[in-house]
């Protein structure tokens, strides 16, 4: 609970005095993960993390499993006995009586990048590949979990800390999961970097989503007989200009064709053509809006024919008020440690976009830094020490 505890203290206030005395240990800890090297794209590597995790959580007491991947390194479900299985109840959200924690191991970096990239630890900073994005996130959640347990201070709700392999491409395996856990659980936080130098949680992110257009036309000879051809690049043109069109700087909604092909040789009329959006939107309207403009598309250049085929689709997380709920909760959190907390928007996606559909969410609970994806990657140690604390108090929320 958030009120007094023993000593008169609350849950987050005793825990931030813990992690006085757990302050080398944690960066030790954080050191440890960012030395495991662990690509998204060679799941091969991430067995070494993925045993330290596995041990840690288990000294925590919890009850630790690994799902298998079928493309990545598969996953870790770390639940409490009291969770029950940590999967989605029938009835209801709440009904799971389990609250969600999540993170990624993955990286986008390859093996050897700490050759260049070693982890440093000076001026308050800890420095290294994936450092900020977010295994200070994950060190954060694991610590949270340990000092309350050290403390004698009981969760709210029972914890389930699930953490997945392959969130740097996008979930794919994972998602399934996460949607399952997020069904059965009363809430769930994110232990995503938070944005921006102020730490800010984040409370909005864009929806995602990704579509496939082709376009068949006619092949002839450019020069022989022109007429006789119908062109998908011509076409293509038309069509990418009507995409554009389906933007709307108003609302935040991008469309963006990043990546296009077609045709065979320059004397030849092109028979095909294609390309792939992108699209970023703040709303669940605004996605539907979009995907009718989608697939509403129609050929302008005679003889030739639009296919578009949905890739891929992330609701945003929106500012729903379950989700402010939570946040206003936090920011209870925060005063009781003195720590200054706003919120912030942010335009990437993230599994707190599929949590949100299913529960209330708070993303952005993990390491205050900067550098995602950069070579100037690092944390700020010290407000790394906070995060635990604030989620610990979340944590032990009734």
């Amino acid at each position: 609970m958030t009120g007094p505890g023993a000593n008169g203290r609350t849950p987050a206030q005793a825990v931030g005095g813990r992690m006085t005395e757990l302050r080398d240990e944690f960066v030790d800890f954080i050191s440890q993960l960012v030395r495991e090297e662990s690509p998204s794209t060679e799941p091969e590597t991430q067995s070494g993390i993925r045993a330290i995790l596995t041990e840690t959580l288990s000294d925590v007491g919890l009850d630790v499993e690994h799902i298998p991947g079928r493309a990545s390194g598969g996953h870790l479900l770390a639940r409490s006995p009291g969770a029950a299985d940590g999967r989605a109840a029938t009835d209801g959200p709440a009904a799971g009586g389990a609250q969600l924690l999540v993170g990624h191991m993955d990286t986008v970096w390859p093996v050897g990048t700490l050759r260049e990239m070693p982890v440093r630890v000076a001026d308050g900073r800890l420095s290294g590949p994936g450092a900020f994005d977010m295994k200070t996130g994950l060190a954060i959640g694991v610590f949270a979990l340990r000092a309350l347990r050290d403390l004698g201070l009981d969760a709210g709700v029972a914890p389930v800390f699930f953490i997945n392999s392959d969130e740097e491409i996008g979930s794919p395996e994972s998602e399934p999961l996460i949607r399952d856990l997020a069904r059965g659980a009363s809430r769930a936080f994110v232990l995503e970097p938070a944005l921006g130098p102020g730490g800010r949680l984040k409370t909005r992110r864009k929806g995602i989503g990704q579509y496939h257009v082709e376009v068949a036309g006619r092949s002839s000879h450019a020069g022989l007989a022109p007429e006789e051809g119908a062109s998908a690049i011509l076409e293509l043109a038309h069509t990418i200009r009507g995409i554009d069109r389906l933007a709307d700087p108003g609302t935040g909604t991008t469309m963006n064709v990043g990546l296009i092909e077609g045709g065979s040789r320059p004397n030849v009329v092109a028979a095909s053509a294609n390309c792939e959006v992108d699209v970023r939107v703040w709303t669940a309207a605004e996605a539907e809006r979009i995907r009718e403009g989608m697939v509403g598309l129609k050929p302008t250049v005679p003889g030739t024919r639009i296919a578009v085929t949905e890739v891929a689709r992330r609701g945003p997380l929106e500012r729903t008020p379950r989700n402010v709920v939570l946040w206003e909760r936090a920011l209870r959190v925060a005063d009781e440690i003195g720590l200054e907390l706003r919120e912030g928007s942010a335009g990437g996606g993230s599994d707190g976009n599929l949590t949100s559909q299913y529960t209330a969410t708070l993303d952005g609970l993990g390491a205050v830094g900067d550098g995602a994806h950069a070579r100037h990657e690092f944390v700020w140690i010290d407000r790394a020490v906070e995060r635990v604390a604030l989620l610990a108090g979340l944590i032990a929320a009734p």
